[in-house]
């Protein structure tokens, strides 16, 4: 059997789907390029760029608080990493006990309703504050007083209620018939759930999902309100010290830096989704 070849009219209809890429491509460069070009001018023009380069941007500076900042963020990832464990674990439990049909669940349900109205109407912020003073001053037995840790607590009951309502939609996206197959195979409703609808739901909402801990690495810096010193505060100290703000601009590059290929690798998983869902 001769091997396959594809026809001249395949052949030349990828060349002209490359050159339109190509062209695509270039085009978006060169205009992106124009704009940025164009701001940076605009702004190096203005009136006042001088004092605003020494005020946010010396370099000099920059080098000097580097360090201090670099530690203090470490604090940041830290509160990040931990509080997105626990945010899984909280909001799969929340939205499991809201989709299970049995009677008996009833009252678990409506602690899980409310629990997710609730803290999804309480700004972050608040929620800080009520845990990292409000906790402490019960003074009751096992209650952690580090700041740290009141920090964890209360952005996994904030963060918690949103990711609950993430998981519960791409649980309830999942057809009906994928519960029905796995009943069928003589699967109970536990085994159906972890086997065959959760993998599929988790798929769906990955994208979503990583959006929000986006949100969460970046809402690190709320618990600097309660005195925990990561990186926000201690470009704080800095910047009054010397009343000069380029520390606030490297705290901001540092959550820049661990945000935008977050937010990226979101925007690829979206497009994956996209394209199988479509037989791309």
């Amino acid at each position: 059997m001769a091997d396959w070849a594809p026809s001249d009219l395949q052949v030349e209809r990828e060349r002209f789907r490359r050159r339109r890429s190509l062209t695509r491509g270039a085009v978006a460069g060169a205009s992106t390029l124009v704009v940025l070009v164009g701001l940076v001018v605009l702004m190096v023009r203005a009136p006042g760029w001088e004092r605003v380069s020494a005020a946010y941007f010396d370099l000099a500076y920059a080098r000097e608080v580097l360090p201090d900042l670099a530690r203090a963020f470490v604090l940041n990832v830290k509160l990040f990493l931990v509080a997105e464990a626990l945010i899984l674990v909280v909001a799969l439990l929340v939205a499991v006990i809201r989709i299970v049909p049995s009677p008996a669940m009833a009252p678990l349900r409506l602690i899980a309703i409310v629990y997710t109205d609730v803290f999804r109407g309480t700004p972050t912020l608040l929620v800080i504050f009520l845990v990292c003073f409000g906790l402490p001053a019960l003074q009751l037995q096992g209650i952690p007083t580090d700041i740290f840790w009141l920090g964890v607590i209360a952005l996994t009951l904030s963060y918690g209620a949103y990711v609950a309502e993430v998981l519960r939609a791409g649980i309830a996206s999942v057809h009906p018939s994928q519960w029905a197959a796995g009943r069928s195979l003589g699967l109970g409703y536990t085994q159906t759930l972890r086997h065959i609808v959760l993998p599929q739901a988790l798929r769906r909402v990955l994208p979503p999902l990583i959006n929000d801990f986006v949100s969460l690495q970046k809402d690190t810096a709320l618990v600097a309100t309660a005195g925990l010193v990561e990186v926000l505060r201690e470009a704080q100290i800095n910047a009054s010290r010397d009343f000069n703000f380029t520390p606030y601009v490297v705290a901001a590059l540092f959550f820049i830096v661990m945000t935008v290929p977050l937010a990226r690798f979101a925007d690829w998983l979206a497009l994956r989704q996209v394209r199988r869902e479509q037989g791309a």
